[in-house]
């Protein structure tokens, strides 16, 4: 099970002790992937579909717990297609039907309903769980979480810009910064930081996949953080072997072409505790001088004679 999966699983086990609440999770639902149908004799039925098992559960449950209705349940199989199973579920009774849209504000007092809602009515979002409840039903109905140990990645997807400004509106209620953009005919709502899913996942109360996150986005940060040090230790290591080689091999060109009789004493003994010790640091090469001196005095010295060295070959 992927952790998208194992977020709505969670979250499809969440529900609002609030009818309130309750109210805007089916909103949400009804919003983002129901059907508001009228017959020929006017009777109203609401149809959700969805491929998502804890989608169907969570809608089901809401149903029971808010209304005391019950909905007929429709699976269809598409093994030729290769595709996953489609849960239908269904409130054809007129009057449990209308009670449902006029609970969420979908209808109005004239009993009149549009086919089509891109925007929630803010009358049962006003309250702070409110929105939790919106955007869990969001979430489950049309929402993503990448994978933790690959990147961080959340999505919500909507088929409209209302729907997903509305989306962004009510992560900023909880100072999350939700972003849009417009993939193909859809409006994304996504966030990428790490910090921030981990907010969102909070509001909409999944805190055992939260645990989980927080503990996988710590193991990344302590292995990058030991492999930045690696990395940093071995360029370290790898400069200093690079230097110690080339002044091995000016103080060898030196001694070969004009012998150490022409240096100053210091330059002398920095010379050959360089060729009797080549994989010491400098600040070891100070220490072993007859008159110790610190890095900057070893590293001057060597300057020199690499100096000196070059003259050499500029000559020959």
């Amino acid at each position: 099970m992927s952790f998208s999966s194992r977020v709505k699983e969670e979250l499809a086990y969440q529900t609002g002790a609030a009818m309130h609440c309750r109210i805007a999770e089916t909103a949400a639902i009804l919003s983002l992937c129901g059907k508001i149908t009228k017959d020929e004799l006017e009777r109203i039925s609401i149809k959700v579909h969805t491929e998502n098992l804890s989608v169907a559960r969570k809608y089901f449950t809401l149903l029971k717990k808010t209304y005391n209705i019950e909905c007929n349940v429709c699976v269809r199989s598409h093994m030729h297609t290769g595709k996953s199973r489609t849960y239908i579920l269904e409130v054809r009774d007129d009057t449990a039907a209308r009670k449902v849209l006029a609970s969420v504000k979908m209808m109005n007092d004239g009993e009149e309903f549009a086919a089509d809602y891109t925007k929630v009515d803010p009358l049962i979002l006003r309250k702070a769980c409110c929105k939790r409840a919106f955007l869990r039903g969001a979430f489950l109905c049309a929402g993503s979480i990448s994978e933790p140990e690959k990147t961080y990645h959340f999505e919500i997807v909507c088929t409209s810009f209302e729907r997903a400004q509305q989306i962004c509106d009510m992560m900023k209620v909880f100072n999350i910064d939700g972003k849009w953009i417009l993939r193909k005919k859809y409006h994304v709502v996504y966030i990428k930081e790490a910090s921030q899913i981990v907010d969102i996942l909070n509001v909409m109360e999944a805190h055992v996949s939260l645990m989980e996150l927080e503990n996988i986005r710590i193991l990344k940060e302590m292995r990058n953080s030991v492999n930045r040090r690696v990395n940093c230790e071995t360029a370290n290591i790898s400069k200093t072997v690079s230097a110690a080689v080339k002044q091995i091999e000016d103080i060898t060109y030196i001694r070969d072409t004009v012998g150490f009789g022409e240096l100053t004493d210091g330059l002398r003994e920095i010379a050959q505790l360089r060729l009797e010790y080549p994989e010491a640091s400098l600040v070891e090469l100070g220490n072993l001088l007859s008159i110790p001196v610190g890095k900057s005095g070893v590293n001057h010295r060597l300057r020199k004679l690499s100096f000196l060295a070059d003259e050499l070959r500029t000559r020959g």
